[in-house]
């Protein structure tokens, strides 16, 4: 059983519309930040990133991280994707690599989808990438006690994606209180509770925020 990290979040993305949003979904958690404007802008230990399963990244914020960080940054989450994933990372897993730098520390990705552009709207995988970024997390305090004290996220599949504002809001939601819940021992535990409780989120009303229920075995 991991331990719980005790974690600084920003969420910050261009998008007026994905802020208010959030600032409607997360309305009872004061303690995240939440904050219109650039990723590049926030001096956290890591960066959470949207990618695709291969981490090619060609376009959205992914290319925006990587402008800044310099193209080595691409080539090392793509050896970590080789390296755990046999080349293709799936929905709910993510890398966290480091950057070589300060501030960020690492670049946690996490794929929301499976190629550079999807229309992933009746999925849940805004949830199940929120979720993998935050046992991420998990995963490297575990490997360095104390390395990551705090992270900031962009909307994840608000744009490409083309989920809708609020229900981006609302599993991104989801995927951060089960952050606060639990520790899973690794990806597939923590994507078997959120698919067996989540079922199918296009049926869900938009403003519905769903918090899991974590079973004792599921830890």
């Amino acid at each position: 059983m991991l331990v719980k990290s005790v974690l600084k979040v920003v969420l910050v993305d261009v998008n007026a519309k994905v802020v208010q949003a959030w600032r409607a979904a997360f309305a009872d958690n004061p303690e995240v930040k939440i904050i219109r404007g650039s990723i590049l802008d926030q001096e956290v230990d890591a960066w959470v990133t949207p990618t695709n399963a291969k981490g090619s990244m060609d376009g959205g914020v992914d290319a925006v991280i990587k402008g800044r960080l310099g193209p080595a940054i691409e080539k090392r989450v793509q050896q970590e994707i080789g390296r755990l994933y046999a080349g293709k990372m799936a929905v709910g897993c993510a890398t966290c690599v480091p950057t070589g730098g300060a501030s960020p520390r690492f670049l946690i990705s996490t794929p929301t989808m499976v190629k550079s552009a999807e229309n992933i709207s009746e999925t849940l995988n805004v949830a199940l990438a929120c979720a993998a970024a935050f046992q991420a997390v998990h995963m490297q305090n575990a490997h360095e006690p104390g390395s990551i004290t705090s992270v900031a996220l962009p909307g994840l599949g608000a744009g490409t994606g083309q989920v809708p504002m609020r229900v981006c809001a609302n599993l991104m939601w989801t995927g951060y209180t089960l952050f606060n819940d639990c520790a899973f021992r690794d990806y597939d535990a923590m994507r078997a509770v959120l698919r067996e409780q989540l079922g199918d989120v296009g049926e869900m009303p938009e403003e519905m925020r769903y918090r899991i229920k974590v079973p004792d075995s599921g830890n």
